[in-house]
Order: C-alpha cells, then structure tokens, then sequence
C-alpha cells in the first residue's frame, strides 16, 4: 500500500514537472494534475493539501538534485576561473531537462516561504562556492557579483527556452565570456 501512494506521489510530482515545464506555475493546478494522472481529483486533495505544497515538496526533491549536479561540476574545476565555466556551463546544459525548467517556472511564480527557504537553501551552497571562486579572482563584492552573474545565466537560460536566434552553444559561449571577462568578451 505504502509502495502504491508513493508512486503515485511521484506520477503527481512528475506531472507536475511536466505543467510547470509546459505553462509556467498558472498551469499547475489541481484539475491539470488529475487529468495527466488519471486520478480522480479528491485522490490529489489526498496527496496535497494546496498547490503551494506541491510546489514545496518538487522543491524540496529537484532542487538539491540540481544543485549536486552543478557542485560536482565546480568541484571537478581546477581553477577559480574553470569553477565560474563550469556554474554557468552547467546550469545552462540542464535548461533541457524538465527538472530544470520547472525550477525555473517555480523560481519566477509566486512562492510561499516554506518553498521559499527550501530554494535558499539548496541556493546557498551554490552561492558560497561561486562567491570563493569570484574571491579567489579579486572580486571586491563577492555575494553581490554572485547574484548579478546568476542574472546573466538566468537570461541566457530563457534564450536557450525561447528558442532564440541563437544556437545555444553560442548563447552559452556568451554567458560564459561575459561571466568571465564582462562585456569586453
């Protein structure tokens, strides 16, 4: 019985990944995720209580999973320089990945603190590891460089989803150039 609800836990949070990935945190609704699962409503209502919860349990799943990955990435750099290539490389390479994108969609929605503290959290570590290699680098506001280059690669990342005129190599070649040489290329 146990094995069958988590299942079912997870065909709702892959659903709801799906939603967040397709139409953006309005898309994610109760209805929505009856409908793609095949459960009756009152089921979802069993699961979670409220939309927030949904968003705060694929938090509490996806982020640390994403964050890892990008980590593991810096951690494998050699250099200061090599670790600010490898957040922006890594971050920019899962824009494919459904995961991604329904971290991006919850990111830009409107979340309640428990969600909220989650993200911060799986944040932090990577804020502190881009924030020593941007140290290490000279950078005199290291935190305040370390949010403005998320900036850069949260809009390369919305090109790449757009589907802009860019390849996105070359969108991610970019990101990568300005993080490490400003706009001078």
């Amino acid at each position: 019985m146990a094995e069958h609800r988590s299942m079912q836990r997870g065909a709702l949070l892959d659903a709801a990944r799906t939603l967040l990935s397709e139409g953006g945190t309005e898309a994610l609704t109760f209805p929505a995720l009856a409908e793609r699962t095949g459960l009756a409503r009152s089921s979802v209502y069993e699961y979670f209580k409220s939309r927030a919860a949904v968003v705060e349990e694929l938090c509490a799943v996806d982020f640390p999973v994403w964050a890892a990955e990008i980590e593991a990435a810096m951690e494998a750099a050699p250099t200061p320089a090599a670790k600010i290539e490898a957040y922006v490389r890594s971050q920019l390479e899962l824009v494919g990945d459904r995961r991604h994108r329904a971290v991006v969609a919850i990111s830009a929605g409107e979340l309640d603190a428990g969600a909220r503290e989650k993200i911060r959290a799986a944040h932090g570590g990577l804020v502190a590891m881009i924030g020593e290699a941007l140290e290490a680098l000279g950078q005199p506001e290291p935190r305040l460089a370390a949010l403005l280059l998320q900036g850069v690669v949260d809009a390369a990342a919305r090109r790449i989803e757009l589907g802009a005129a860019e390849d996105p190599a070359v969108i991610t070649d970019t990101a990568v150039a300005m993080a490490l040489r400003g706009i001078g290329g």
